[in-house]
């Protein structure tokens, strides 16, 4: 396929994304009785809408964005239906809603993916090879259960987690006889080893075990890769605050589109690019539905960050934060996500023409 077929599903991907996202708060206020006035996917002029009932439904033409304009969401209503009328566990839902329908479409994903896989490599040592040092420290049978206190979701995360980790020198947790053993200060260091085969290959002397998956096995196996995309984000955010990624690392909307397409171009076969490609959906998901639940200003997770804040100030002080002051951070922080957006918008170009 060509390069414009991947950046046009690559779009089509985001913007269905958007789609479910906006499609999770709508679902929710309809559930709960909010008065949905309009409901549209794509940002920009209609290219066609439809009133049905109450609500106006739009297809727009930019494929990017898309809204569910709820009656009293941004604005005081007398209307006993508006969102700003409804109670505490109401507007939660309704405000939860669209990155939990995120999170639920990348673990669909993730399931459709793992339906047809009939083994999996788990995180149990089956033999070393020659010469490995760890020999002495570890055994044949030990599942590793956590490296450095991170637990192991699936076998991945090992080297994910042992290419953090840049001293050489790691705590690990292993089950063995049932029984967790905590090893600290495990030397392990990559170097150059010969397989059964006689070929040389780089790793860590350590080979694992493969095992036919059950439906159980599938299942298990997708959730836990739901969890791992949960935890990227979290190293993600730690390594930002810790210093050791920066703003360069970050990658906008262009970026991951050129990501994609990289990724369809070099997966060597059609049915291999639409798997990764599904595979990086399912990631963008999952990533879309934890950064939509921080507690900042524009973001869903802002909106509930003031909702539980307004009702310990009712518990307490029997007033509420004026929706006027709230709504006010919202637009400031929106206005700080937009620059933010472009400043990365604009890195992702740049990297493009170098």
């Amino acid at each position: 396929m060509s390069t414009v077929v991947y950046i046009l599903i690559a779009v089509l991907v985001f913007g269905v994304l958007i789609a479910v996202h906006e499609l999770g708060h709508f679902m929710a206020a309809k559930a709960c009785g909010v008065r949905v006035n309009e409901f549209s996917v794509g940002m920009g002029p209609a290219i066609c809408k439809k009133q049905k009932g109450e609500t106006l439904y739009a297809l727009r033409c930019l494929p990017f964005g898309g809204f569910c304009a709820m009656e009293g969401e941004d604005e005081a209503s007398s209307d006993p239906r508006a969102l700003e009328n409804k109670g505490f566990w109401a507007k939660l839902l309704i405000f939860a809603a669209g990155a939990g329908m995120n999170f639920l479409a990348g673990l669909l994903i993730i399931l459709c993916l793992n339906s047809g896989v009939k083994t999996m490599v788990q995180p149990v040592i089956g033999s070393f090879a020659d010469g490995c040092p760890l020999q002495e420290t570890l055994q044949v049978g030990d599942r590793i259960a956590a490296i450095d206190g991170e637990k192991i979701y699936v076998y991945s995360d090992l080297s994910l987690l042992l290419n953090l980790n840049q001293t050489g020198q790691y705590d690990l947790t292993v089950v063995r006889d049932g029984k967790k053993v905590e090893l600290s200060g495990v030397s392990m260091e990559c170097r150059e080893y010969t397989d059964q085969n006689g070929k040389a290959y780089t790793g860590y002397g350590l080979n694992f075990t493969v095992k036919k998956t059950t439906l159980g096995d599938r299942l298990q196996m997708s959730f836990a890769n739901a969890a791992d995309f949960v935890r990227m984000v979290r190293l993600s955010l730690q390594m930002l605050v810790t210093g050791q990624a920066g703003v360069k690392d970050i990658s906008g909307p262009v970026g991951i589109v050129t990501v994609i397409t990289d990724v369809g171009q070099n997966s060597g076969s059609t049915a291999a690019a639409v798997r990764n490609i599904a595979y990086l959906a399912a990631m963008i998901a999952v990533n879309l539905a934890v950064m939509n639940l921080l507690p900042l200003p524009a973001l869903d997770g802002g909106k509930i960050f003031f909702l539980v804040i307004n009702a310990l100030c009712m518990l307490l002080v029997h007033k509420r934060i004026p929706q006027k002051f709230e709504s006010y951070v919202h637009i400031a922080g929106f206005v700080l996500l937009m620059l933010l957006m472009l400043a990365v918008t604009f890195q992702d170009v740049w990297k493009i023409f170098q």
